[in-house]
Parts: structure tokens; C-alpha cells; sequence
């Protein structure tokens, strides 16, 4: 097959708990990749050796990639979070044959898809008034708890990362502030990260089955004693229609919550008056949760801003590719 100029492209999305890669051209639109799969990330020693899976049917050559990886990227190198993988950009040209590798954060990455988004890709949670050129930002709930967000330049929107997942947990009524002591206890740092993602979530749940009059349902305890990640179980329980477990719901009530807030404090730190996105795997599966005023109340409860934060517009992304996009993107403007 002779692609004459057309550009190759892969691009990859990379999560502690799943990896997607797809393939691009220059050709072709950003929605529409050529070939497209999903890894298990845990199941790889490396990324270069989860890659090599994905190409090896694939016989043209491939002119660039870009990943988008959970953790800083400094000077092309990028310990991931959450995986104990360590990616250098030179490191995977050689081992990959691919001639242009770039590493890029992935909340960075899912923050240079937000321009590109449609209508049908979002769930708004409040119309506000997007002021034009001002910063977006995002928070993304997954694995871990990702957070960006851009500024205009002028001509468009620049993307840039940020590591606020891991700054202090910031409790805002009494029941966080026992929580807070709760996990004090266990882990010498408490970050959002940790009461705000799927890591955290199991930490929610242990704290209000110890803390609270809620009884954990016999069954939802006997799935629990059989699986290696509870989190499934809590999201199917709290949303069982025979209410299989109060302390499921109120585990993911918790979690909105502190959800909201951190959301709003990331609003004001870049004050991002143009719109929030909240992204990862989380908000879309509690679409439910998030529309019924407990997350715009925490978002909105800051004192003399409540009024500002009014009126900034909060999106759920409900497309499940942003980051892939984001990366090839971004892979195509090198």
C-alpha cells in the first residue's frame, strides 16, 4: 500500500487499569481510527511490549505516536501512576522502530480534546455563562484522579497538566473530617486522590461501614469477600432498584460530594470562568448522582465566590475516547 505524504499515527491512551491504542491518518478524522484496541494494562511489563502486541499485524510503517501517560513527563521520561512502568520517549523509538514518540500527560491530553468536543459528547450539570477566551479546566475521576486545563493564547487553547489529584484532601463538613482522621490513621498523606477515584472509593466505603449506623448487606459482602475490585459491586448495589445497599449509595453520595468540591476549588485556582469538564470513567457511570444538586451544591459552596462559581458551566464528557483523541491530536500538530 503506497500512503504517499499521509502521516501515521498512533496514539495512546494509558490508565492504571486500562490501556487503549489506536492508529491514525492524516487522512482520515480524528473519530475515525483505522484500528483501535484495549489492553489490560497490568497484564505488560512495559508500554513497548503492550505495543508491540498492537502492531505486530500491522505491516506499513508507522511515522509517529503519542501517549498520553498518568504521571508528570519531564525531559520525555514518565514514571506512570498507578503502574509501575517507567517510559522514556527515546527508549520506545529504538525498541518501537517508530521515529517521533511523544509522552504527554493524560489529563493533558484529554484537555486538548475539549475544543474538539461535540454537543453529544457532553452532559451539562449547569448551563452558566461561558465567558469567550477564558481557562477551562478538567477533572477526571478513573483509576486515579487526573486534573488540567487551558488558557487562550490568543489564536486557541494551550493545555496544560497539573498533578492537583495529590494535593492535600480538603474535608468540608463533619463527616469528611472524620474521614480525613479515619485515613490519617492508615496513610501518611491524604490526597483528593484517595477519597476521589476508583482507588479511593474502597477507602469510602470502609469508613462508613465502620463509622456510620448503615449495615452492609449480607450478599453485597459475600461478593465482596470473592472479588479483587469491589468497585463494581458498590456502583451495581447503590443503583440496585431493591436497594440492596444503603451503604453503597451513601459510599457514592460521599464521593460526589467531595467530588463537587474539589471541582470548584479547581474553578477558582485557574478560574476557569470559560467551564469545568469532569472526564474519566467515573461521572458518566453516575450520571444519576451527579444531576440531583449534591455535586453543584459542594461545587458552589465557597463563601464569597458561591455566586461566581454560579454561573461557570459544568460538563459531564460522556465520550469514552477523549484522551486517545486528545493524544492523536496533539501527535498530528508535531
Amino acid at each position: 500500500m503506497q500512503w504517499g505524504a499521509t502521516i501515521m499515527l498512533l496514539a495512546g491512551d494509558i490508565g492504571g487499569t486500562k490501556t487503549i491504542l489506536a492508529l491514525f491518518s492524516s487522512e482520515t478524522k480524528l473519530r475515525e481510527p483505522l484500528k483501535k484496541a484495549t489492553f489490560s494494562s497490568a497484564h505488560y511489563p512495559s508500554l513497548a511490549d503492550l505495543v508491540q502486541g498492537f502492531l505486530s499485524d500491522i505491516d506499513f510503517p508507522i511515522d509517529r505516536a503519542c501517549f498520553g501517560v498518568p504521571g508528570p513527563v519531564i525531559e520525555g521520561r514518565a514514571k506512570t501512576t498507578n503502574l509501575p512502568w517507567a517510559i522514556d520517549e527515546v527508549q520506545l523509538q529504538k525498541a518501537l522502530h517508530i521515529p517521533s514518540i511523544r509522552l504527554l500527560n493524560d489529563l493533558t491530553a484529554m484537555a486538548h480534546s475539549i475544543p474538539l468536543l461535540q454537543a453529544e459528547d457532553l452532559c451539562t450539570l449547569n448551563e452558566g455563562t461561558a465567558e469567550p477566551h477564558t481557562p477551562l479546566a478538567i477533572i477526571a475521576p478513573g483509576t486515579g484522579l487526573g486534573e488540567g486545563f487551558l488558557t487562550w493564547d490568543g489564536t486557541c487553547y494551550i493545555a496544560h497538566a497539573s498533578e492537583g489529584g495529590h494535593a492535600d484532601f480538603a474535608p468540608t463538613n463533619q463527616l469528611e473530617i472524620g474521614l480525613l482522621h479515619y485515613l490519617l490513621e492508615r496513610f501518611e498523606h491524604v490526597s483528593y486522590e484517595q477519597v476521589c477515584s476508583g482507588i479511593g472509593i474502597p477507602h469510602l466505603y470502609a469508613y462508613l461501614k465502620e463509622t456510620s449506623a448503615m449495615q452492609e448487606s449480607a450478599l453485597v459482602a459475600e461478593k465482596m469477600a470473592l472479588a479483587r475490585d469491589i468497585n463494581p459491586i458498590i456502583f451495581e448495589a447503590a443503583f440496585a432498584k431493591d436497594a440492596e445497599s444503603a451503604l453503597c449509595l451513601a459510599t457514592l453520595k460521599t464521593f460526589v460530594a467531595i467530588l463537587g468540591a474539589e471541582a470548584g476549588n479547581l474553578a477558582l485556582k485557574v478560574l476557569a470562568t470559560g467551564g469545568i469538564y469532569l472526564g474519566g470513567g467515573i461521572p458518566p457511570r453516575i450520571l444519576s448522582l451527579l444531576k440531583d444538586g449534591t455535586f453543584m451544591r459542594a461545587f458552589q459552596h465557597k463563601g464569597r465566590f458561591s455566586e461566581l462559581l454560579a454561573h461557570v458551566p459544568v460538563h459531564v464528557i460522556l465520550h469514552p475516547h477523549v484522551a486517545l483523541i486528545g493524544a492523536a491530536y496533539y501527535g498530528f500538530t508535531l
